[in-house]
């Protein structure tokens, strides 16, 4: 998870204004969202008031309006994997946070999405997972599915990838995973065939511990 929280950076410098200029707030006046009461998301997540007020400090500081779009939301992500390119895996992540796919990512969305991956249970963060590889969120991961988002993390990591990965090899981890995944041989991995092999196998749950770190 050290992307995403490296992204905010959780900056305490007060901007909780849109804008100082007149011009400015004019512009802004009609796409400036102001979150739910913090005693709100306080009950519906894992942090405290006063977390929720350093994050939302750091959440305008990087986006003043108060919401997210996904071109915002890659180039944000973009500056901490300057080694690679970051576009791919930055759009499926914009997709599982914007859980009401109006196209936008709000302090709510965020806040939500982070508590699960920072203080959910390991159920909690692999239901969180499965939604980021069911691409087209029909309830099934198929093997095409897994295999983007595999490439995206490889196209991220880029020249600092190691060891130095041939153009196959992401293709072979997911023919590797899918068949473990894939018990009934259907062709399509459910969200409790993906958790019951998560927590069964070692040798994945180590993988998905290196997909959290890039979250």
């Amino acid at each position: 998870m050290g992307a995403l929280m490296g992204t905010l950076s959780f900056q305490t410098k007060d901007r909780s204004r849109c804008k100082d200029s007149v011009e400015d707030e004019l512009e802004m006046a009609t796409v400036c969202h102001r979150p739910e009461g913090l005693e709100q998301l306080e009950a519906q997540t894992k942090f405290t008031k006063k977390e929720l007020q350093i994050l939302y400090r750091g959440f305008k500081n990087e986006c003043p309006s108060g919401i997210v779009n996904e071109e915002t939301f890659k180039e944000i992500y973009a500056q901490f994997f300057p080694q690679g390119d970051a576009s791919t895996y930055a759009h499926f992540l914009f997709n599982a946070f914007d859980t009401d796919h109006n196209g936008s990512v709000s302090f709510e969305d965020f806040i939500q999405g982070l508590s699960v991956l920072l203080r959910g249970t390991i159920q909690d963060k692999l239901k969180w997972a499965f939604n980021l590889y069911d691409i087209n969120k029909d309830g099934y991961v198929t093997k095409e599915e897994m295999l983007d988002i595999m490439k995206s993390i490889y196209d991220m990591m880029g020249k600092y990838t190691y060891p130095v990965l041939r153009d196959e090899t992401p293709r072979q981890h997911v023919e590797i995973f899918f068949q473990k995944m894939d018990k009934n041989k259907d062709g399509v991995v459910t969200i409790d065939e993906f958790i019951d092999t998560c927590q069964k196998d070692e040798n994945i749950m180590k993988s998905m511990q290196l997909f959290e770190n890039i979250i």
